[in-house]
């Protein structure tokens, strides 16, 4: 057991770690500068980070993780009243890519808002809400592609039910798994919509089977409790039928939201726009927001100006379960903020510091972490970067952009590096940071404006625009890929056994010997094999065959070889000559 216990939270500057440890802090940071860290007495260190210092150093100390307490969850809930009121449900579709889900809404909509989606893939998360008699149901279209992992998370964290789009003639993929744990790490009910029914190759049994057999969601007509309705986005049939179904799934949970409490919910999205400024999609879960009132969302803060529903119609009052877009924040909140009422602006002002200090904090704690210093401890060498700047449309595509980059593997040998990011089209501000820092600047979904297109082409800053996130993360592993280093690849052409050495010089050999197995040509590399050892490699500067300069010599044939060595070689009757090539080939990352 070790002689020295300490507690320690989960990070801990260098400085305060060294007098925990009572060793000079000199001692610590050379420590990680010879495992790669150039750190500062100042720079935080994670838990892992600092244990593995610690082990490093053969230090006899246990180092043990302080317990967080419970009540520092980022979110709070609320408790209902006595006065709580029925609410619409929140409900999320979601699904594989191309199974549908952006159609089945538009066919619940009337609408066509797939038309207006880049490849015909949702690249963010929209709110809608429709009636169904009397009552009123809420939307979430959330992303399918593989890169949207962290905005479907959200959609599923927002919603009481999810809808899992499966397509019938295509059956169970990556992302419909992935939604349905989503769904079930929210506590959120399923219903599958067995899509696209009206096609030729439809199989809704085979479809059924794969939930039932191999993710335990049993249909309700096998005896199990899974909803599952058949139906077809294209023709509308069975659209009737999972609606009613959703609102049997929801009474089940019996929803309710207090409306005699100030306003709070969900920030959704958010994006500057020219001439409104910064436009918040939020999805209100308590409480009524209206214009003029002082709203908090993580550390953004301002004062309604102006409440538009989904269609954009100007609306005075949102109340529980509405989704809606609000101008008047003073910046953008992040998706997935909280967003309260604040009475004055000197606590609205002291909301946001508090919850700016605890982002700065958790930020730093991972200036250095666990996994890069053992990558660093493993590798001892320095990787090539490859630096970017990211500029997105709004905030969650932004965090799903830079999630997804931050994915592509090259085994550390080049590393992406974001240095600045942020929502809107590209400005000047990007190009000279780009300029400065020999850095691609990719935009998704945004604009490069005239004067800015012509600052980039004068400081040769490369200002790549992408639609659809999969194309924008192609051309980051391609780029990734051109920097790294060729892989040396040997071809092998022929072997040679030597009959006979004619002369032997400084740097050259003269010798002949018969082709044992494919050819022997000029201008390649051959190893020297005597007793099963490689002796020594030369250049084959020409072959003869019968006192005649030969392009090849083939199996079979004898020839007479010029060898270039770099020393005095003495080859001998018996040994063997391996010929081959070696090339440089370029590397991508797959």
């Amino acid at each position: 057991m070790a002689e020295k216990v300490i507690t320690i939270a989960n990070s801990i500057t260098v400085g305060e770690l060294a007098d925990t440890l009572n060793l000079p802090v000199t001692t610590l940071v050379g420590e990680l500068f010879k495992n790669g860290v150039a750190a500062t007495i100042n720079q935080r260190i994670d838990f892992e980070t600092a244990q593995i210092i610690v082990d490093e150093l053969d230090l006899d100390v246990e180092i043990q993780k302080k317990q967080q307490s419970e009540a520092s969850s980022e979110r709070s809930v609320h408790n209902l009243s006595d006065k709580a009121v029925e609410r619409p449900p929140i409900v999320a579709v979601m699904g594989h890519v191309d199974h549908g889900k952006t159609s089945l809404l538009d066919s619940i909509l009337d609408t066509k808002t797939v038309d207006g989606e880049a490849g015909g893939i949702t690249q963010h998360i929209s709110a809608y809400q429709t009636d169904r008699g009397d009552r009123k149901i809420t939307l979430l279209d959330t992303p399918g592609h593989e890169a949207f992992a962290a905005l479907r998370q959200h959609g599923a964290t927002l919603t009481d039910v999810v809808v899992i789009v499966v397509a019938a003639d295509d059956g169970v993929k990556p992302q419909t798994v992935e939604a349905i744990r989503f769904a079930r790490s929210a506590n959120a009910k399923m219903v599958v919509a067995i899509n696209k029914i009206d096609k030729e190759t439809a199989n809704p049994q085979l479809v059924k089977t794969q939930l039932a057999t191999e993710y335990d969601m049993n249909p309700e007509e096998w005896g199990g409790d899974t909803v599952m309705v058949e139906v077809s986005a294209k023709t509308g049939q069975g659209i009737d039928k999972l609606l009613d179904m959703v609102l049997l799934v929801a009474d089940m949970e019996e929803l309710k939201a207090d409306i005699d409490t100030p306003a709070e919910g969900l920030v959704i999205e958010s994006h500057m726009e020219q001439g409104r400024g910064s436009v918040v999609s939020l999805l209100v879960e308590h409480g009524e927001l209206k214009p003029g009132q002082l709203m908090v969302a993580g550390t953004a803060y301002g004062k309604v100006r102006t409440l538009h529903d989904y269609k954009g119609r100007a609306i005075k009052i949102a109340g529980p379960s509405t989704p809606l877009t609000v101008t008047g924040f003073k910046e953008l909140p992040q998706f997935g903020d909280n967003f309260t009422i604040a009475k004055t602006e000197k606590e609205a002002r002291q909301l946001t510091e508090k919850k700016r200090q605890e982002r700065e904090k958790d930020a730093a704690s991972t200036n250095v972490t666990g996994a890069d210093m053992l990558k660093m401890i493993s590798q001892k060498h320095e990787s090539q970067d490859f630096k970017v700047i990211v500029k997105a449309d709004v905030q969650g595509s932004l965090t799903s952009v830079i999630d997804s980059l931050k994915l592509v593997d090259t085994g550390g040998e080049v590393t992406l590096r974001v240095i600045g990011s942020g929502v809107g089209n590209i400005s000047e501000n990007d190009i000279r940071l780009a300029a400065d820092e020999k850095t691609v600047v990719y935009g998704f979904n945004v604009e490069l404006p005239p004067a800015v297109k012509r600052l980039a082409s004068r400081d040769k800053v490369q200002v790549r625009i992408f639609k659809i996130i999969y194309e924008l993360l192609d051309d980051a592993r391609s780029s990734m890929g051109d920097l790294l280093a060729p892989e040396v690849v040997e071809k092998e052409i022929g072997k040679l056994t030597i009959k006979g050495v004619f002369r032997t010089l400084k740097d050259s050999v003269i010798a002949g010997g018969e082709v044992t197995e494919g050819k022997v040509m000029a201008n390649v590399i051959a190893r020297v094999i005597r007793d099963k050892e490689n002796i020594a490699e030369v250049e084959v500067t020409s072959v003869q065959r019968q006192q005649q300069e030969a392009k090849e010599v083939f199996e079979g044939e004898m020839c007479g070889l010029s060898l270039k060595t770099n020393k005095k070689l003495l080859i001998e009757e018996g040994d063997k000559l391996e010929f081959f090539t070696r090339e440089l080939v370029s590397r991508s990352i797959s």
